[in-house]
């Protein structure tokens, strides 16, 4: 038996998921968790290489990375617009050429290849650049910005486009960006009996009652420079935290049309913890 090491996300989308292990946490988690925070690609990183057992990390990245299992109540997905996904662009999307890219969600960097090669004219040449726009936009025709980068851009009045919503309006579904994914070799080495879809979704419920929703506000709002209600409207109205029948029909497609156009080897099966369910 041993602590099963947690590797998360430094992004404000990720706040209620780990409420339960930031505040006041359990003697169950004390003795059984052990939590290190990075970036989304990061998190795959470490799951790939069994320096974590479990991670948030990029649906995409779940089909390169063999042996996992998903936790299969919990998502960071969005049902339309999720504001945090942002491509800003000098010209209209149909008219872009090139776009850099910042690389810390390999998801969202997917469907942006999937979104311009299946709906805007064909496959676009993306080139890694940090999350600074005003360089992305002096080196190629637009930028994509995640997370806190994409909430805090001084877009002006450039052509701006959210990722999630030009997926639902094309498909007509959800997206999902991350999942919590578990090492199936981890499972034999942990607690008999400890539960651990139970575990992260009631620290999800916490995070997002009206209690952990203010203070993640009241916290995070000075950090990015924007207002309270700003972070509360993100939470309530942007992200779906639930992986439920439509996100699951959402990522079927994504994994298909990623699949297509040769950004993914092939379909992923995700397994979920405790069985039963494969999304195909």
């Amino acid at each position: 038996m041993r602590v099963l090491k947690i590797s998360a996300i430094s992004f404000l989308n990720t706040a209620p998921l780990m409420w339960d292990f930031e505040h006041e946490p359990t003697t169950e988690l004390v003795q059984n968790f052990v939590t290190e925070y990075t970036v989304p690609s990061m998190c795959a990183r470490a799951l790939r290489e069994g320096r974590a057992d479990l991670g948030i990390i990029p649906v995409i990245t779940t089909a390169t990375i063999p042996g996992l299992m998903v936790l299969p109540h919990v998502a960071i997905a969005a049902l339309n617009k999720v504001w945090s996904i942002q491509l800003i662009s000098k010209c209209p999307i149909e008219e872009i050429r090139t776009v850099a890219v910042d690389t810390s969600s390999r998801t969202s960097v997917g469907l942006l290849q999937v979104l311009l090669t299946k709906f805007y004219g064909g496959h676009r040449e993306l080139t890694p650049m940090p999350p600074v726009l005003e360089p992305m936009l002096e080196m190629c025709d637009a930028g994509l910005l995640i997370g806190d980068s994409a909430m805090m851009a001084n877009i002006g009045n450039r052509y701006h486009y959210d990722l999630a919503e030009l997926w639902h309006q094309h498909t007509g579904l959800p997206f999902v960006f991350a999942v919590w994914a578990f090492r199936r070799a981890a499972e034999e080495e942990m607690r008999p009996g400890l539960d651990v879809s139970g575990i992260f979704l009631r620290s999800r419920d916490h995070g997002l009652s009206d209690t952990g929703v203010a203070e993640i506000a009241r916290t995070w709002a000075p950090r990015m420079g924007l207002s309270e209600e700003q972070i509360v409207h993100y939470f309530r109205d942007n992200i779906h935290y639930e992986l439920d029948l439509e996100c699951r029909k959402g990522l079927s497609l994504f994994f298909q049309l990623a699949a297509e156009i040769g950004h993914i080897p092939a379909v992923p099966k995700l397994e979920f913890l405790g069985g039963g369910d494969v999304l195909l």
